[in-house]
């Protein structure tokens, strides 16, 4: 009975922890490594909060990961059913690294290193560059 207990245990906290990045995703954050480095002055903080507080986003960027391996991304204006700049691309996931690869011949075009990935948020930066991030919510 113990043993039955504990393999149900290990399935329950195995299919939790596996969190699956498909799904569409909206861009709440990007850094480059100019950003990262730079630090905010106490008036530009005091601007931010004041322009954020009074200001509504009217648009969003958005990528999707479909399970076939393909996907898209683009700018979505509000009140707009389709996005602007739709580009679609093909991913392979390997492990915490998730690449952005060429149609036709495969090849490696961008890479990524998975931060954080949970239902809800994915954290990814450029395996080239760690300063350069981007931070998501799941939308879909």
């Amino acid at each position: 009975m113990k043993t039955i207990l504990g393999c149900v245990f290990v399935l329950i906290s195995a299919c939790a922890s596996g969190q699956s990045i498909q799904g569409t995703w909206q861009l709440i954050d990007s850094k480059t490594c100019f950003q990262a480095d730079m630090k905010e002055s106490e008036t530009e903080k005091e601007l931010t909060s004041k322009m954020g507080s009074n200001s509504t986003s009217t648009v969003a960027k958005l990528i999707e990961f479909k399970k076939d391996g393909s996907g898209r991304e683009g700018v979505f204006a509000a009140g707009k059913k389709r996005g602007d700049g739709m580009n679609s691309f093909q991913y392979k996931l390997n492990g915490q690294e998730l690449n952005f690869t060429d149609k036709k011949s495969g090849m490696i075009l961008q890479r990524f290193v998975i931060d954080e990935l949970t239902e809800t948020s994915l954290k990814i930066h450029d395996a080239v560059k760690d300063c350069e991030t981007k931070a998501f919510i799941r939308v879909k």
